[in-house]
């Protein structure tokens, strides 16, 4: 289970989580660019499971897209955010962000995790 209530701001540990998670399904590492954005639909973040997307990055973004229980097609679903305040608000994500554009996960709070690779998303 991934200790995600816990302010994932140190650096290094960080680093060693995310490494550690892209050995265990076969990732290359490609951590986030603190430059680029990612796509999160912050008023879903109550609901449960979390799902993480990511494809190519694209236009400012790094290619992750995460949102709370069911997703929703709507425009305006997905926000902006640089990666930052994720670790205050999501910190049960952080481990799973330097996984290669392709690969999804599925998370929750008692300590499903389910992730997997979808090459179609790659080129999306």
């Amino acid at each position: 289970k991934i200790e995600g209530a816990r302010l994932m701001t140190d650096l290094d540990s960080i680093t060693k989580l995310q490494s550690a998670m892209c050995e265990k399904y076969g990732s290359d590492f490609l951590p986030p660019d603190p430059a680029l954005k990612l796509g999160l639909a912050r008023h879903t973040l109550r609901s449960m499971p979390i799902t993480g997307v990511r494809i190519r990055r694209d236009d400012g973004t790094d290619g992750w897209y995460i949102y709370g229980g069911d997703y929703s097609d709507a425009v305006d679903f997905y926000s902006p955010l640089h990666h930052c305040p994720l670790s205050a608000e999501l910190p049960m994500v952080i481990p799973y962000l330097a996984l290669a554009p392709g690969f999804r996960f599925i998370i929750d709070d008692e300590g499903y995790e389910d992730v997997w690779y979808e090459p179609h998303d790659v080129s999306a």
